[in-house]
């Protein structure tokens, strides 16, 4: 069996080729106010939060991504509403790319982790990096939770942990 590294991240100009679209628009509703949506030019790695206002869109937040956070952040806002399973993360983090088979290789790897007791080493570099990102999400007032032992979701954070954070 050949052993992956999952230190090795894809350099931004390859990751940023793969991606079609320049800017990506999410309106994440339930999650943002009304009228509200991020967009994330990839090309740049910023995350803008927009809202339009007499015809003119406004910036209300911005924050820069590193290549590497872009990686965990992309899956968590396409599969919003829903949860981002672990495999699909990984996918996404150790390759740039995600697609069923990288996610089939990324489940059966955290599986043969899991039960080899090494799941937490596995999955380490992924969760730094979340970490990371999860401080910058919190400028828009999302959190980004774990859900145990099946992923993470995108969250409403309150006003007031958002002052806090």
């Amino acid at each position: 069996m050949q052993k992956v590294s999952l230190r090795k991240v894809k350099t931004p100009i390859s990751y940023m080729q793969e991606i079609t679209e320049e800017v990506l628009h999410f309106s994440l509703q339930g999650l943002l106010p009304v009228g509200h949506t991020l967009a994330l030019n990839t090309t740049l790695g910023t995350l803008s939060l927009l809202v339009c206002k007499e015809d003119r869109p406004h910036m209300l937040a911005e924050q820069q991504f590193t290549t590497s956070e872009i990686c965990v952040l992309m899956p968590l806002l396409e599969a919003y509403p829903y949860y981002c399973p672990y495999e699909v993360l990984l996918a996404s983090f150790t390759s740039g790319r995600v697609t069923d088979t990288t996610i089939a290789r990324c489940r059966k790897r955290l599986q043969e982790a899991q039960e080899a007791g090494v799941w937490d080493q596995e999955m380490r570099p992924v969760r730094n990096v979340l970490s990371r990102t999860r401080l910058k999400t919190r400028t828009f007032g999302i959190e980004i939770s774990s859900i145990l032992e099946t992923g993470y979701i995108l969250m409403y954070m309150p006003e007031r942990k958002q002052a806090d954070g």
